[in-house]
């Protein structure tokens, strides 16, 4: 079966590689393994840069695409695929199954002023104060009460879902979409997705 996870093309100020949403990491190094000698012809006379598009990499990934390149040429590679979890380090919205995900599990409650980021999903054994803040590429779960700000899918994934033995929070946020709450009514709130670009509490 023919690899086509990645494609190259050579522009006026870079070459690009484009890789498929859909394929997994061991695809796309397989089939960039086997693209090498292309991209060494590439650079027979120029020294462009490499950019890295298409799927949104975790940041392990984009390191090992990165060794697995720089060790056979001498060559500068940009990602077109945001590295920082903050709320700024959104470039845009995808969809990708999470249902599998790294997980950091962080025993006991966050106070205010605390702060957690991680490129993966986030369990906190405890409860999360007001005044502090989880920020995950994928899940957010929290086993103890969330009165904090929760950033799920913080690269963009609105598959990404916010879970807490009670959700207490003023304001939550799943990729780039943010929800104000107000104490609408007395019902415990224990979950929180995106249906339609806005996100539902239940």
């Amino acid at each position: 079966m023919i690899n086509n996870s990645a494609t190259i093309t050579l522009g006026q100020e870079n070459i690009t590689i484009k890789i498929k949403e859909i394929a997994n990491q061991t695809d796309i190094i397989s089939c960039l393994k086997e693209k090498i000698p292309e991209l060494r012809r590439l650079y027979k006379e120029e020294r462009t840069p490499i950019i890295v598009t298409g799927k949104v990499l975790k940041n392990k990934e984009m390191d090992e695409i990165r060794q697995m390149i720089q060790a056979q040429i001498d060559v500068k590679i940009e990602f077109d695929s945001p590295n920082v979890l903050g709320l700024y380090g959104i470039k845009k919205a995808f969809t990708q199954e999470i249902e599998l995900s790294e997980t950091m599990f962080h025993k006991g409650s966050l106070r205010s002023g605390q702060k957690i980021e991680f490129d993966g999903s986030i369990v906190i054994m405890g409860d999360v104060n007001a005044g502090s803040e989880i920020i995950a590429s994928d899940n957010v779960a929290v086993v103890g009460t969330l009165r904090g700000t929760a950033h799920a899918g913080a690269k963009g994934n609105k598959k990404a879902i916010i879970s807490a033995n009670s959700i207490e929070s003023t304001q939550l946020r799943i990729a780039n979409i943010i929800k104000e709450i107000e104490n609408e009514d007395d019902t415990r709130k224990t979950y929180a997705y995106v249906e339609e670009d806005k996100i539902i509490l239940e």
